[in-house]
């Protein structure tokens, strides 16, 4: 586990909630969109996009990214804190 995973999943448990989906479980599989994963929709993705910018200046999709999972967000800021080590 790297130290964005535990923010992240936080970040994404909350915004489902918002949407009265608490029921739903994430993990670093979970997919972000369709039925087999958390079903985020368009609306949905733009504000897990702002969400991410406010608490860490940037996001995947800003960048151009289309990230699946909630591991690609993950791998995202662990792939460039390690680019400016």
């Amino acid at each position: 586990m790297n130290e964005f995973e535990p923010k992240i999943v936080t970040i994404v448990t909350e915004l489902l909630e918002r949407s009265d989906r608490e029921d739903q479980s994430v993990a670093l599989d979970s997919a972000l969109h369709g039925d087999d994963g958390l079903g985020l929709d368009s609306l949905e993705t733009a504000e897990l996009s702002a969400i991410l910018e406010d608490e860490f200046g940037t996001d995947p999709f800003g960048a151009g990214l289309l990230p699946e999972t909630v591991g690609d967000i993950v791998a995202f800021y662990a792939d460039a804190t390690a680019a400016s080590a």
